[in-house]
């Protein structure tokens, strides 16, 4: 048996619209106490001036996004993809990100490597590759290319019910938390409208339900209000990006429960780094389309009671925006409603209701912030901070106590 207990820490339990004072007690990588008085424990934290939150959650990180040209990625082995996307995971724990969901890569062998403790990583929920019709989203060839992208790290081309239902099987099958599709066109594609959605009603439905009969659930890339409500009419869960939202359609999204996972942060990065990182022109057109309405999708969404999450989807050496990505969302929600999204709303999404709060019997992931988020939000993006994963330091440093 392990035991830890950080002391003297203001504590923001990822639910609470109030700060608590008092300890954190840990046992064998589970928070058994709260607020009260210390415990003796094998490690002791003084946490005094400082705040103890939930790890934070990223719905929407990619670890094999390892460059902004997709078809590039696609081209590489997969050895070498899954080496970089080890580092990049490495670099969001150590922001203090100790879950993330990535819909649109991943796969079992990763998987295995980071459950067996062979690389430090946030907890890793993946879908495999996304599905994309052909000329979709998840289409990475130019209008004028014979380049077959037979490779299927990030996204893989599916057409047609049948073919839709064994790949989801397969997928499942090898463990993935979760279905992405492509249900809109995007930014980094060449060939797609960004508005018009993609993939039929039938071919929606065929994977929204072979998901559903495993428990499971499918998240769809979707960006206009005619393609999220395709999405969700047909038993999508949740809408990544959504930045072209409507307020009808997020009266809808509301009542059939479905997520928004807004990604701020690409677009903001994108904008002012993608030129200088050689980002085709069509891309940048379609980035600055959706650059601004992203914050007001967030407050459509609010305000039809929608649950919003927080995602940031950078690509290549974007990964650096991640924390930015906080900020962006906080100008936006406020820090207290931000850093909810970031932990309990994600934590719902994903349906692990261990995850994202300081409370008895959940998962000690926790972030201990120099300074108070709630007052001073500069502290989650600049401050400084020590990761607690599992109830054992993974990053930063601390006081203790002997």
């Amino acid at each position: 048996m392990s035991t830890l207990s950080i002391v003297n820490a203001t504590i923001f339990d990822g639910l609470s619209d109030d700060l608590v004072e008092g300890a954190v007690h840990v046992v064998d990588g589970r928070i058994t106490a709260v607020g009260g008085a210390p415990q003796q424990a094998d490690r002791t934290i003084d946490a005094r001036g400082r705040t103890v939150l939930p790890g934070l959650i990223d719905a929407h990180c990619h670890a094999y996004g390892i460059g902004l040209d997709m078809l590039e990625i696609e081209s590489r082995p997969l050895s070498y993809v899954a080496l970089v996307a080890a580092r990049r995971l490495q670099s969001a724990l150590s922001r203090g990100f100790t879950t993330i969901r990535d819909p649109s890569g991943g796969d079992a062998g990763l998987d295995r490597a980071i459950r067996e403790g062979l690389l430090p990583s946030p907890r890793y929920l993946w879908t495999g590759a996304a599905l994309s019709q052909t000329g979709g989203h998840g289409d990475f060839r130019a209008a004028d290319s014979d380049v077959c992208g037979c490779n299927t790290h990030t996204c893989e081309v599916v057409d047609g019910v049948d073919n839709l239902r064994v790949a989801v099987r397969e997928r499942l099958r090898r463990g993935a938390h979760a279905i992405k599709i492509m249900a809109s066109g995007g930014v980094v594609s060449l060939t797609d409208p960004i508005r018009i959605p993609q993939y039929s009603p039938e071919e929606i439905r065929a994977v929204t339900s072979e998901a559903a009969r495993r428990g499971s659930y499918v998240a769809a890339h979707a960006y206009s209000a005619e393609s999220i409500r395709h999405a969700i009419d047909n038993g999508v869960r949740t809408i990544e990006h959504g930045n072209l939202l409507d307020a009808p359609t997020a009266a809808a999204m509301a009542a059939t429960g479905a997520f928004l996972v807004p990604t701020l942060a690409a677009y903001d990065a994108m904008d002012r780094r993608g030129a200088a990182l050689g980002m085709a022109a069509v891309s940048r057109a379609k980035n600055r389309e959706v650059l601004d309405a992203g914050r007001q999708a967030v407050v459509l969404a609010r305000e039809a009671g929608v649950r919003v999450g927080f995602g940031t989807d950078l690509m290549g050496v974007l990964e650096d925006e991640q924390l930015n990505g906080l900020r962006l969302q906080v100008e936006v929600d406020g820090a207290l409603t931000a850093l909810k999204s970031a932990t309990s709303v994600n934590a719902a999404l994903l349906g692990r209701d261990d995850l994202g709060r300081v409370a008895p019997g959940a998962v000690a992931d926790l972030l201990i912030l120099d300074g108070d988020p709630l007052a001073s939000p500069s502290v989650l993006w600049t401050g400084g901070r020590t990761v607690v994963q599992g109830g054992v330091v993974v990053s930063g440093s601390s006081s203790e106590q002997p």
